[in-house]
């Protein structure tokens, strides 16, 4: 039998305010980087701010990087946390966990649409997701980066700036967000409660 759902607190993020918000939806989601309680979680949760290789540092010194690929239940990265669920980031070159085998890439600038993108955008759905359920079309998420995942048969939802690029992503027991659930309102509340209500 599964235990509670854990954070795996190690790259960074607003935790407070990721804890806050599950707490709203009356989910208590304490943070570990202890393998064994991570193992047993029910889902788990690996936010992330900042860039690709202090945060695969982060996860290499709490001795989770080889435990991540090989969980079983539902695993939601965010963010940071998202990108690190790829094959390698464009940042520096970074080698990461290797669950979904495309490359994460700087997004392109312009003078129109700045990097970081900083801001609210839109999400298009693709195709059906348990993550995205009651989630309507064109809803509206929080988003703070300058990498991002492409398209991919892994892309659930989409969102535009300057060029698309996944929002919502999906690979057997592994979803990411790219926004900030914390951060974004009703929407991202419904994804949070979709997330824990997800069963494998």
């Amino acid at each position: 039998m599964r235990g509670e759902p854990v954070i795996i607190p190690s790259c960074g993020s607003n935790l407070a305010s990721l804890q806050f918000a599950l707490e709203r939806l009356g989910a208590n989601v304490p943070m570990t980087e202890d393998p064994e309680r991570i193992r047993a979680a029910s889902h788990v949760i690996l936010p992330g701010v900042g860039a690709a290789g202090p945060g695969m540092a982060r996860l290499a010194a709490a001795g989770v990087v080889d435990l991540i690929p090989t969980l079983t239940q539902p695993v939601l990265g965010i963010c940071l946390g998202m990108q690190l669920l790829f094959a390698r980031s464009e940042e520096e070159d970074t080698p990461c966990l290797g669950i979904i085998d495309a490359p994460v890439l700087r997004m392109p600038a312009s003078p129109e649409l700045p990097v970081p993108q900083m801001g609210w955008n839109e999400l298009e759905p693709v195709g059906t997701s348990a993550l995205l359920k009651d989630v309507p079309r064109g809803a509206y998420a929080y988003f703070v980066h300058s990498y991002a995942a492409p398209p991919g048969a892994y892309t659930r939802a989409l969102t535009v700036y300057g060029e698309p690029f996944s929002a919502v992503v999906e690979q057997g027991n592994f979803f990411g967000t790219q926004f900030h659930p914390e951060r974004s309102s009703r929407l991202g509340a419904q994804i949070l409660r979709n997330f824990l209500n997800i069963s494998l």
